[in-house]
């Protein structure tokens, strides 16, 4: 995995783009999440349109064994629809804010999406078998006359065009009050949590009518309110083990077996602020948008609006890495924040060996860091470099008054397109970047 920052080990160039090439994006047709599956042989991607569409990865051709096959559309299907909350006179958008696969246990596969209140489990699962015979119906499903029956028939399963179906299984509804940020199955595969902004529920895969409340850091007096749950996610070993970020840039650790409720952490995670760098903006900025553990679960990653940190669990006062992201906009704060777009919210991912980190930009710019060189690049999503098999260039932002020839001015950049979200295989150097509404997935280049 090394050299993934750009070294001569390899290159990333373009694999596949996803999606309409319309200069005016429908709103629905934004991309709002994207997340592979534990194998890496589905990714799936949710809309702010309520639909969830899986790409399946194809087995590569015999003939172009270089080649690593494609991602192609499995199913596609609407997970959630516009609701109203008559109560509160609340419109509830479609908008599917995280998808979580389940581990596969048999033949089909299981997935959770949510939108901001009612949070989901679909079952995915190809048919290419039908039964015909029957007794009562006949071939077209009308009923038959029973007294026109005169001899019995046994039903005989024939080989039909193969279907992917996929139908909710559970509706996990009525637990939130606000608006919910995170879900994150456990590593016991029974349970799951979900977050909104005060609080985080603890979930039996089994039950919807019940949630346990494991954390809730509502103020009695709501005008007392200093901080937002902005992310939770659950340790991949230990069922026991949670993390949860805040918008105040604090990470606080709880264990379940301590108490039923988690308000009293195990472990509190801050880094302490620079008087000298304390601007208007501070705060803000400070705020974390997406924590992620590791996959050996002994660091979790967290990205707030201009760096990316990586904590050690075991040392709570400060990040063993930190990485700028785009640190160029920090002279821009100003108007970021008059164009809302100081709260947009980043996510970020690891590689499946932990030794590299991605995260997203503005420009449709995202950047990879490598752990063990701490090299780092930028790639940028777009159409033109889109040719396959085409090597992604470097890209690099001048903030100075001179700037070279291949070098992009940081007035000039675009602040509509952003990557948000951004996923890694969890096996291979395949990522899947979401660019507004089109999905783009590179990969290495082998030679």
């Amino acid at each position: 995995m090394a050299g993934v920052a750009g070294g001569n080990d390899f290159q990333w160039c373009f694999s596949q783009v996803k999606g309409a090439i319309d200069e005016d994006v429908a709103e629905a047709d934004i991309i709002s999440t994207v997340e592979f599956n534990y194998s890496g042989e589905l990714l799936a991607t949710g809309d702010k349109g309520g639909r969830v569409v899986i790409f399946q990865h194809e087995q590569e051709s015999k003939n172009r064994p270089h080649l690593r096959g494609e991602y192609n559309v499995y199913s596609t299907f609407q997970s959630h629809e516009p609701e109203f909350d008559y109560l509160k006179s609340l419109e509830i958008e479609e908008k599917i804010n995280k998808i979580r696969w389940l581990p596969q246990q048999n033949a089909a596969h299981f997935l959770l999406s949510t939108n901001d209140k009612t949070i989901k489990l679909w079952k995915i699962s190809e048919r290419d078998k039908r039964a015909e015979g029957y007794n009562l119906k006949d071939e077209d499903g009308r009923l038959r006359d029973p007294f026109r029956i005169t001899s019995l028939r046994v039903p005989v399963l024939m080989p039909m065009g193969l279907m992917v179906e996929a139908s909710p299984r559970r509706i996990f509804a009525n637990a939130h009050t606000y608006h919910i940020n995170s879900i994150s199955v456990n590593s016991d595969h029974e349970t799951y949590l979900s977050a909104d902004d005060l609080r985080i529920n603890l979930w039996h895969l089994e039950i919807t009518d019940r949630s346990f409340n494991i954390v809730d850091i509502k103020p009695a007096n709501m005008e007392e309110l200093t901080e937002v749950i902005t992310a939770a996610e659950c340790h991949p070993h230990q069922c026991n083990v949670f993390v949860y970020s805040s918008s105040k840039g604090t990470i606080r650790l709880c264990d379940m077996r301590a108490a039923a409720l988690c308000d009293r952490h195990s472990k509190f995670f801050e880094e302490p602020e620079d008087p000298s760098s304390r601007s208007f903006f501070s705060e803000i900025i400070s705020s974390i948008s997406d924590v992620k553990f590791s996959h050996s679960g002994r660091y979790m990653m967290t990205r707030d609006y201009l760096s990316v940190k990586v904590w050690d669990l075991n040392m709570e006062n400060r990040p063993v890495e930190t990485y700028q992201v785009h640190e160029y906009l920090r002279s821009k704060l100003c108007s970021l924040y008059e164009n809302d777009c100081i709260f947009d919210k980043f996510e970020c991912c690891w590689n499946g060996s932990d030794s590299a980190i991605m995260t997203g930009s503005y420009n449709n710019f995202f950047r990879m860091f490598d752990r063990n060189t701490r090299r780092d690049i930028t790639l940028e999503a777009s159409r033109e470099s889109s040719k396959p098999r085409a090597t992604l260039k470097p890209r690099k932002v001048s903030t100075g008054g001179k700037r070279k020839k291949d070098e992009i001015s940081v007035d000039s950049l675009d602040f509509n397109k952003k990557i948000l979200h951004t996923a890694w295989h969890p096996k291979d150097n395949v990522i899947a970047v979401a660019a507004t509404n089109n999905l783009y997935i590179f990969q290495d280049k082998i030679n």
